[in-house]
């Protein structure tokens, strides 16, 4: 299942993408990755209290935080038109790397 195509995100808040980023600075970036399944970000980064997080990752995670189902990094998109787009709309600054 691809939630980008599916308007699955709507389910995604800002809140759950704070809480993302929240576990993020609880576990560490390699911790973050190893439970969750993700790997560090490439291309973009999201910028949140002048610290920077992967941003298909944290996407990814309050996705599951909104719905109770993981999702894999496949099944999604992370660049301009995937998860940097959803995350702008949710209010939140994505750059480049």
């Amino acid at each position: 299942m691809k939630p980008m195509k599916t308007g699955l995100w709507d389910l995604v808040d800002h809140d759950h993408v704070l809480h993302a980023i929240q576990e993020y600075d609880r576990l560490g970036p390699d911790r973050f990755f190893s439970k969750h399944g993700f790997a560090p970000t490439t291309t973009y980064e999201l910028v949140w209290n002048k610290r920077r997080y992967p941003p298909k990752a944290i996407l990814g995670v309050a996705y599951e935080f909104a719905t109770g189902r993981r999702l894999e990094s496949g099944d999604f998109e992370g660049g301009k038109t995937g998860a940097v787009r959803v995350l702008g709309n949710l209010g939140f600054i994505v750059e480049k790397k």
